[in-house]
């Protein structure tokens, strides 16, 4: 059973509207980018030891692109969140391991890092309201 998340207002209803839209938009984007750039990112995937780096990357850019736009939509918000959840989860430390790499790129990677830990805290805080109806969503499946 769903019960319809309740804000103090319309004000904050928007504001939640605007918070899936923006943080699934610049999911969805990293999605596509990884289609546009399937060949650099391949090689960068297999420079990390990623196995079948070129399925990964396409694999990975799917989940994205249905994660963002889920998020952004209200579509299946516990799969979209929890496709964006799993992808921060593996990739983060396999790809920006700073602790692993060069001082010259510690900096970059840590960066990149931290980024990521904080896109999934969003994802996760998105996974935890899954449960409720979304104001302005499409609304569709809670899977």
């Amino acid at each position: 059973m769903s019960t319809t998340l309740q804000f103090a207002g319309a004000g904050t209803d928007v504001a939640f509207l605007a918070a899936r839209v923006l943080f699934g938009a610049v999911i969805a984007f990293m999605g596509l980018n990884h289609f546009m750039n399937v060949d650099q990112m391949s090689g960068y995937a297999e420079m990390k030891g990623l196995p079948a780096p070129r399925f990964g990357v396409v694999f990975s850019g799917g989940m994205l692109v249905f994660g963002g736009l889920g998020i952004a939509a209200g579509v299946f918000p516990a799969l979209a969140a929890g496709a964006v959840a799993l992808f921060l989860l593996v990739s983060t430390p396999l790809f920006h391991n700073f602790w692993a790499v060069p001082e010259d790129q510690q900096q970059s990677e840590m960066t990149d890092f931290l980024k990521n830990v904080v896109m999934l805290g969003g994802a996760l805080v998105f996974l935890a309201l899954s449960s409720v109806t979304w104001p302005y969503a499409i609304g569709v499946g809670l899977f």
